[in-house]
């Protein structure tokens, strides 16, 4: 009907034809990511580097013929790595608790 085009005409100018641009969002290098995410959850680089650590010493324990040593610090790398899970899946909880809110 000509009463409700004439209403619709009256209330403001009609919407631009092209969209509205998009935010733009920089790029995240490598190594920014890397910074990020071990400020979000240092533990996870921290059991990183335990565990390496242990194996490292644990291969060069077994290298020097030093058996118990060796199976000691395999044991313990174990440890390390259910650490390095524990800290990871810590972190993901944490972080989908903080995106619900």
């Amino acid at each position: 009907s000509p009463s409700l085009r004439a209403a619709a005409m009256a209330a403001g100018p009609p919407p631009p034809l092209e969209p509205s641009p998009l935010p733009v969002f920089s790029e995240e290098g490598f190594g920014d990511k890397f910074l990020r995410k071990t400020r979000e959850n240092p533990l996870v680089p921290l059991g990183c580097l335990c565990t390496v650590g242990v194996l490292t010493y644990g291969l060069i324990s077994f290298k020097r013929g030093n058996i118990r040593q060796s199976q000691l610090m395999m044991r313990a790398r174990i440890l390390a790595q259910g650490f390095t899970f524990a800290a990871l899946l810590g972190g993901m909880v944490v972080t989908a608790m903080k995106s619900r809110k």
